[in-house]
This record gives C-alpha cells, structure tokens and sequence, in this order.
C-alpha cells in the first residue's frame, strides 16, 4: 500500500520563501540581515490569549478553541508534520477546535534583506499556492482531487500593512474541506498564516476562523 505523501507545512513554508525571494530584490538591502533566535520562548497563553515573545503579536482562541505551541498530533492525519529541531521554520502557535479538528497555523520569521514586499506582490505569491496544492494533492491521494478555488483576497490585519489571503475547497476522506493560507510583512517580518476548515455533521468554523483574525494584533504591546 502507498504511503500518503505528507503536505508539509514546513515545506510549503519554504516555497512562500523562495518565490518571495524571487519576486521582487532589491540590488541594496533594505534591512538589516536577522537571525531567528528558537532559544526564545515563542510566547505565553493566558486564558485564551497569546502573547509572542520571540515576535511581537497578539492573539486570541474563541469559545471551543484551543491554543497550543506544541504540534497537535491529529494534524499528521490531514497531512501536516511538526518541523524538525533543525529546521529554520518553527510555528509559534496552533489554534484548533478539538471536536472538528479544523485548525490555524501562524508562523513569523524575519526577512530576506534584499526582498521588497508590497500588496501587489503577496496576492500574487498566495495566488501561486492553489497550482501548488493541487499538485500535493494528486500525489496525497493517487488521483485528481477537483478543486473549488476562492478568490485571491487583500485582508486586513491589525498592525499589518501587506496582507493577503487564498484558499482552495474540496472532499478529503469523505469531509468537505477548506485550505486557506495567508501570507503578510510587517517590517521587518513575514508572517505565515495556514488554516483549514473542516465540516463535521454541518457544523461550521468560518464564524471562529473569521473571530481569530479580528483578534490578531502585530506589534509591541500597548
């Protein structure tokens, strides 16, 4: 029996990253060069809010949600996988309803010095993600997986003035799903949003996902 390619959101991480690097160089740097320190706490829950600490943001879990700064073990089952100690890319924090299962990946890590970011360039980038996926998507499941793709959207975020947002639906293990991944820059930092929606017995957390986003705020506290 074949194993299930895993769709890793290290991997797809790193092509952001790359095409990013591609799209838009400057000859000079535009910042100053930024090393991730992972010997930084990411951050810390209270009740229902984070508070980064390696990165400035701020976030908040609505009813029936949980935070967590650990991999959560069931996302192996929809083809994700926690990143290795030596990875450069490490997610600060999980969100997820433990009934549906239907989660919210962030991930902030410093940039390039030389990449120019701008609105025009990132829904650009987030648009490239559904060739990609539905690529993943084939050798996940040994078939065409008909895609229903969403519009690539601005979105905005407290804090936040680059922003964009893609998401593609389809059928998975007899669920129907939503894939969704936002990508934006605050100076000095791009920040990775993954999310994917599941609809268990018809019950809906696009109210939640839609709560979650209001909640995230980037920057140093007030």
């Amino acid at each position: 029996m074949r194993r299930p390619k895993a769709i890793s959101t290290v991997l797809f991480l790193f092509s952001i990253l790359f095409l990013a690097g591609c799209a838009g160089m400057a000859k000079v740097a535009v910042r100053p060069a930024m090393q991730e320190n992972l010997s930084i706490p990411a951050g810390k829950i209270e009740g229902n809010t984070f508070t980064g600490i390696r990165y400035p943001f701020r976030i908040s879990a609505p009813s029936g949600w949980t935070m967590s700064m650990e991999f959560p073990t069931f996302l192996k089952e929809w083809g994700y996988e926690p990143p290795g100690p030596g990875e450069k890319e490490q997610t600060e924090l999980y969100l997820f309803n433990p009934k549906t299962q239907s989660s919210v990946q962030i991930d902030v890590t410093p940039a390039d010095p030389y990449t120019v970011f701008t609105q025009e360039g990132l829904e650009k980038l987030v648009g490239l993600g559904a060739a990609s996926l539905k690529g993943e998507l084939k050798e996940e499941y040994g078939q065409e997986i008909p895609l229903e793709i969403g519009p690539t959207e601005a979105l905005a975020l407290k804090g936040v003035p680059f922003a964009a947002k893609k998401h593609v639906t389809y059928v998975a293990k007899g669920i129907k799903r939503e894939q969704g991944w936002i990508y934006a820059f605050s100076e000095p930092y791009q920040i990775f949003i993954l999310y994917q929606l599941l609809d268990r017995n018809g019950m809906s957390d696009r109210q939640a996902l839609e709560t979650i986003l209001r909640s995230f705020e980037f920057g140093p506290a007030r």
